[in-house]
């Protein structure tokens, strides 16, 4: 048999996927296994040994200025590669157009997804076949459910960390505490200067070194930072996922807000502390990890609305207490 899974971005879906893969290699493990992904993130699943194929989308280039032209050619070649899989069976781990409509494309006899109530874009339910009542939990366990609806047993999510190969040759020197700042929302992003102030709250009571991520377009942004621990911190260049996978590896303990740096430590067993704000950590936070995710409530917490600067709910958060509950995670 057949299977694609189909979850294109972004960093944090992906990686709360990998459960499923996992899950269905564990009791089918005569099936092959097919993964839709955006370039972007495919270097997290190279290599991954659950994956029979990698079906790499240039979704993102097709619409890119001055590569829409080559774009759309990758893309026609990709959607051929699609349909050459011969799925049986596709898993909409997406419930948006996009998500579906590559299900359909991939002329599977059998597409699941959840079911329209259930779903981000409801009327994209028209290109599934088999509607799944989607639990109203994490989505590591809305994911999960799509596998019990073929008839597995249900179990413990397993990410399965010892299959992903991503940053392995990447993992920087010594001692450290890794920090990711960015995030997708303004209104995730912890300000630089609190951050400043938990590192050097940390720095303070213990001799592990501090490094700051850097990524791509958010390097201001980490030098802010180092700029506000005064001292007590250091710029880590991540210009890859390779690079950030390589550096949460290393860490012995990742801080950052809800972001796909948090998730993917999680996924590589990693300690991690993820700040909350407009997202609920029950449902958005690290997975299975309850002491890992930090928030303070409001009444106008979790509202789930993308907005550019932290807001009440972020901000109620002290630099004292992230230093806090970071040096209890370090033991």
């Amino acid at each position: 048999m057949r299977v694609l899974l189909v979850r294109t971005s972004a960093l944090g879906d992906v990686v709360h996927a990998l459960p499923v893969a996992s899950a269905l290699a564990r009791h089918r493990p005569e099936l092959r296994l097919g993964w839709v992904v955006d370039e972007a993130f495919a270097p997290l699943l190279a290599g991954h040994g659950l994956v029979s194929e990698l079906l790499v989308a240039p979704l993102r280039r097709a619409r890119r200025r001055g590569e829409r032209v080559a774009g759309l050619r990758d893309l026609f070649r990709f959607l051929a590669r699609l349909r050459a899989f011969r799925a049986d069976v596709a898993l909409d781990l997406m419930g948006n157009h996009k998500g579906a409509l590559l299900a359909r494309l991939s002329g599977a006899r059998r597409r699941l997804g959840w079911a329209r109530v259930d779903r981000r874009e409801r009327s994209s339910a028209l290109w599934i076949n088999e509607p799944v009542s989607g639990p109203a939990g994490h989505a590591v366990d809305r994911g999960l459910a799509l596998v019990r609806a073929l008839g597995l047993p249900d179990e413990p999510a397993d990410f399965a960390p010892e299959r992903l190969a991503c940053g392995r040759d990447r993992v920087p020197r010594g001692d450290y505490v890794f920090v990711h700042p960015g995030a997708a929302w303004g209104n995730k992003r912890y300000p630089p200067e609190a951050w400043g102030r938990a590192v050097a709250g940390i720095a303070a009571r213990t001799t592990i070194a501090v490094r700051i991520g850097a990524a791509p377009g958010e390097e201001a942004l980490a030098d802010a930072v180092v700029a506000a621990a005064g001292g007590a911190a250091q710029r880590l260049e991540a210009p890859t996922l390779d690079d950030l996978a390589g550096a949460l590896r290393g860490a012995r303990l990742v801080l950052a807000g809800d972001t796909g740096a948090a998730h993917l430590a999680r996924a590589l067993g990693r300690p991690v502390l993820a700040l909350h704000g407009p997202t609920d950590p029950g449902l958005h936070g690290p997975y299975g990890a309850p002491t890992a995710a930090l928030c303070v409530r409001l009444p106008c917490s979790f509202c789930h609305r993308r907005m550019d600067g932290a807001k009440p709910c972020l901000l109620a958060i002290s630099p004292e207490a992230v230093a806090a509950r970071a040096l209890e995670l370090l033991g």
